[in-house]
């Protein structure tokens, strides 16, 4: 199993160099199209979030490399083997997030190894891989409770406001996009008690979804929407800043605390040195949210149970041509045994049944007699039992 990948996450570096690496769903398409087309390259998928940028591939050709390449020099780690299904699965499950349990990781997963799907670069090990993580990630999920509240950079931010502002009961909040995370944000500040205003690029009537309660702007004039209000968020998935100092500073009251959710930061660093504007972003947030470590350990098991699912069925996809050249074997012995033209000529089905059966078993067992007992059979038999039962229903 020549599986590969190679990233970077905010272990390893900060958000100023994760920001290099961070890819719109067309860039991800075109980026992976390239990276199939490569020699040595079997399968490959992108995960992109805003914790990490990493590449997982099928193949002879080193992931970390390909990273360099495409992102000038990016300082990615590398893993192999099962050391790299190990990484995702834990991705998957939330335990590899900046904040414990993240509840939208699970989503990336799944949306990764579908755009793979779509570009035509995932092949059957990668799919079964993240196919696997993200039903451990659902188990994690649905199984433990790894924190006492819900977690999400969503989720964090808002915390911080509440931290920062005290009680959000009556406060004015604009949210500056209305992705999944934007439309989160929304929602949680509308929670807390907020006026909440989500600005939008277009809206069609029964096809923009806009959590229930707020209100709605037009992006293009969103300095307006600022004007006044208490605290902002802002989680587009724009390559550009959605909020630079000079318009900003036009304002008569500007906003005084800013949430930035985005990878790549929406909001100018400019913005950062005005006085008595705090601005915050993703590495800012930090805090994980309380773990139980129980439940942490509940979860890890539950990774360990489906890696070796996976383990399974990676062994068994290796061993194909073995079984392949097993079943050849076969044939070859039962066609040469001197019973065979007999039962052929008097098709004899039960004797040929008989005479197919006595040969596989001589042959597997006979060439596994060292390794292989009653421990091993006895599972084996009733396995067999059980599938004749079900056959005769």
């Amino acid at each position: 199993m020549k599986l590969q990948m190679a990233g970077i996450d905010f272990h390893t570096v900060p958000l100023a160099e994760r920001e290099r690496a961070a890819l719109t769903a067309n860039q991800a398409e075109r980026l992976l199209s390239r990276i199939r087309q490569m020699e040595g390259v079997q399968g490959c998928v992108l995960l992109s979030t805003c914790n990490r940028t990493e590449l997982y591939l099928h193949g002879s050709r080193d992931p970390a490399a390909v990273l360099r390449d495409v992102f000038a020099g990016l300082p990615a780690v590398t893993r192999e083997g099962e050391a790299a299904a190990k990484h995702l699965f834990a991705v998957a499950a939330g335990l590899e997030s900046q904040i414990l349990g993240d509840g939208q990781i699970i989503t990336q997963v799944g949306n990764a190894i579908a755009l793979a799907r779509q570009q035509h670069t995932a092949d059957s090990l990668l799919d079964s891989l993240f196919r696997r993580a993200v039903t451990a990630g659902k188990r994690v999920k649905t199984e433990t409770v790894l924190s006492a509240v819900p977690a999400s950079a969503a989720w964090q931010g808002v915390r911080l406001a509440e931290d920062s502002l005290g009680s959000l009961q009556n406060r004015r909040a604009v949210v500056i996009g209305n992705g999944e995370m934007g439309r989160l944000a929304a929602r949680l500040l509308r929670e807390a008690g907020c006026a909440v205003t989500v600005t939008l690029r277009s809206y069609r009537h029964g096809e923009t979804v806009v959590p229930a309660g707020c209100a709605t702007h037009p992006y293009d004039d969103r300095y307006a929407a600022l004007e006044g209000a208490d605290v902002v968020v802002s989680a587009t998935a724009s390559p550009h800043c959605t909020l630079s100092a000079a318009p900003f500073l036009t304002l008569c009251e500007p906003p005084r605390l800013l949430i930035d959710l985005a990878v790549p930061r929406d909001i100018s660093s400019e913005i950062r040195g005005i006085d008595g504007v705090r601005v915050y972003d993703l590495d800012d947030l930090g805090g994980q949210a309380d773990e139980n470590p129980e439940e942490r350990q509940r979860a890890e098991r539950i990774l360990v149970e489906e890696l070796e699912k996976f383990r399974q069925w990676a062994a068994y996809r290796e061993a194909l041509p073995e079984i392949a050249a097993l079943k050849e074997e076969l044939l070859d012995r039962l066609r040469h045994d001197h019973s065979y033209p007999g039962l052929c000529a008097s098709r004899d089905a039960e004797g040929m049944a008989c005479l197919a059966v006595g040969k596989t078993a001589e042959l597997l067992l006979g060439g596994m007699k060292g390794a292989i007992g009653r421990e091993q059979l006895t599972p084996c038999l009733e396995r067999g039992k059980r599938g004749a039962n079900h056959g005769k229903r």
